[in-house]
């Protein structure tokens, strides 16, 4: 008889704008395997559930977070990548602003906490390899669709969206070329509006124009930025 475990595993990234950092959100077990390592959120799919729900629901239990945009991103199925049971995980990745949550673990997580793209301890079951797919998925898509500003505040200066993609892309920019393709789609609208960091003059701020957008996807046109 056949006895397979669906899954969901979360890939959380955040973007800290002061440290210009990218980060992925983990849990330390509490439970055995893996007991005390690190790993994504995630658990086993109830059966009253869609896939969305529950990866939705182990976010809100084991971090404290919800997010708004999050995608099914692959699936892992290795015979064994769980040495309890065969278990299918159905990977998801979200992007967040860290700083509008308080992280609270609970259930089969003993803490919750953000860490550097770049400095990742040791993870449990296969989740080093989602985080690598998640990744390389993230930079893949950020040069076609606008999902980078779910990372960003609802206003930015200018230099906050030349620093994201820079840090999310790991490669220098043409910063003149960069802001030129950017305001010709007429996706980013310049504002009336500064920042002061307290350094320098005061910046600019932008906001992105969801409304052109669609406008321009409707009208056959593409975010593509060739960066």
């Amino acid at each position: 008889m056949q006895k397979i475990y669906v899954a969901v595993d979360a890939v959380v990234f955040g973007y800290d704008r002061q440290y210009q950092q990218i980060g992925i959100l983990l849990i330390k077990r509490k439970i055995e395997p893996f007991i005390n390592q690190w790993a994504l959120p995630g658990g086993l799919v109830k059966d009253e559930e869609t896939l969305e729900e529950a990866v939705s629901r182990e976010l809100e239990e084991e971090t404290g977070i919800s997010i708004n945009y999050l995608e099914q991103l692959y699936t892992f199925g290795k015979v064994k990548r769980d040495p309890r049971n065969r278990v299918v995980s159905v990977a998801y990745f979200g992007l967040v602003r860290p700083d509008i949550f308080t992280l609270h673990a609970s259930t089969d997580a003993a803490a919750a906490e953000w860490f550097e793209i770049n400095k990742l301890p040791p993870l449990a079951f296969d989740h080093q390899e989602i985080v690598d797919t998640a990744l390389e998925r993230l930079r893949t898509k950020v040069r076609y669709e606008p999902i980078g500003f779910e990372l960003l505040e609802p206003k930015f200066p200018f230099s906050d969206l030349e620093k994201l993609y820079t840090t999310l892309l790991q490669q220098d920019i043409d910063r003149r070329n960069f802001k030129k393709k950017l305001m010709s789609l007429g996706v980013i609208e310049e504002l009336n509006e500064t920042y002061t960091s307290g350094l320098g003059r005061p910046a600019k701020l932008y906001r992105f124009n969801t409304k052109q957008y669609f406008e321009l996807k409707s009208l056959g046109g593409s975010f593509n930025i060739n960066t």
